[in-house]
């Protein structure tokens, strides 16, 4: 079973995300055939994780153009994120440490059936248990995650996974509906340099299979198109004149990503172009990455699901 169908293009030109106290990001420009590996490298507080959930239809452009599958953003927002998928994002799509790797996989199954309004045959039968339980082993063989390889099996928790093994069950969970391009987050956190080999030839693969992948990492693979984020102009400034030995204020450009609030909550699932939010369940793994706290702040304050 094919866990991804064509993949999106992406066109933008000086798109960029701008608050009441500034700019979370701005001046990107994106030129990507369907497929393309995408990797977004920047500082703390450049606007990375924010210039996913922008390109996922969950977070609304304020300046330039873009397109992504051949729909406009911000006017289409709904319609992106219906065919796009976020993983491994702090604070805003995440792993619960509670719950096992089974319980993640059968969660995101039900809720793909849901969406695709397929509730009212429930309960189910013997044919979509067999359906759920093939779209479940497509994604896992897609990602490498085999359970003979965990602790539990599919019953091991969260918690105990490696930081690769959760990074494989996010992956997993966001293309388990076959989005056209899936947005990660923090690729190499914490990685040894092996495993982040294995991360971006797990990306590399999902490409080569036809999904567009847009990553943040901070090692970025020599065959990935490098897409930068800055800080905004005033906060480099401020950056600059602030004494080398005193504590200067160091996130005013993540302020700024945390009043650029998306105009609309996350939704893997279809709707329309006001549609709500996913739900998926928060990950283990430590950040202290100013943007994606910002970034969830924003989430917040729009009242995501």
């Amino acid at each position: 079973m094919n866990t991804t169908r064509q993949g999106a293009a992406v066109n933008a030109r000086g798109i960029g995300v701008e608050g009441p106290r500034g700019w979370a990001f701005q001046g990107i420009d994106i030129t990507a055939e369907p497929g393309a590996l995408i990797a977004v490298q920047g500082s703390s507080g450049s606007g990375r994780t924010c210039l996913l959930l922008a390109l996922t239809g969950r977070m609304r452009i304020t300046a330039g153009e873009a397109t992504v599958a051949g729909l406009p953003l911000p006017k289409r927002m709904g319609t992106v994120r219906s065919r796009t998928a976020i993983a491994h994002v702090p604070g805003v799509v995440e792993l619960e440490p509670a719950l096992t790797v089974g319980e993640h996989l059968k969660e995101q199954a039900l809720l793909g059936h849901r969406f695709q309004g397929l509730s009212a045959s429930l309960p189910w039968g013997k044919r979509q248990k067999e359906a759920t339980r093939a779209r479940i082993d497509a994604a896992l063989a897609a990602v490498r995650l085999d359970p003979a390889t965990l602790v539990k099996g599919l019953r091991t928790a969260v918690r105990d996974l490696e930081r690769i093994e959760a990074l494989r069950l996010s992956v997993a969970l966001g293309i388990m509906h076959g989005p056209q391009l899936l947005a990660v987050d923090d690729v190499d956190l914490k990685l040894s340099a092996e495993e982040r080999t294995e991360a971006w030839q797990l990306l590399r693969d999902l490409a080569q299979a036809g999904t567009t992948i847009v990553a943040a990492g901070s090692e970025a693979p020599a065959d990935a198109l490098v897409v930068r984020t800055t800080p905004a102009p005033a906060a480099a400034a401020k950056a600059e004149a602030a004494p080398a030995d005193t504590e200067a204020d160091a996130a005013p450009e993540a302020e700024a990503e945390a009043d650029a609030a998306p105009a609309d909550a996350p939704a893997d699932a279809p709707a329309d172009d006001s549609g709500t939010a996913d739900s998926t369940h928060p990950q283990t793994g430590e950040t202290d990455e100013t943007d994606k706290e910002e970034a969830a702040h924003a989430f917040a304050e729009t009242g995501r699901a």
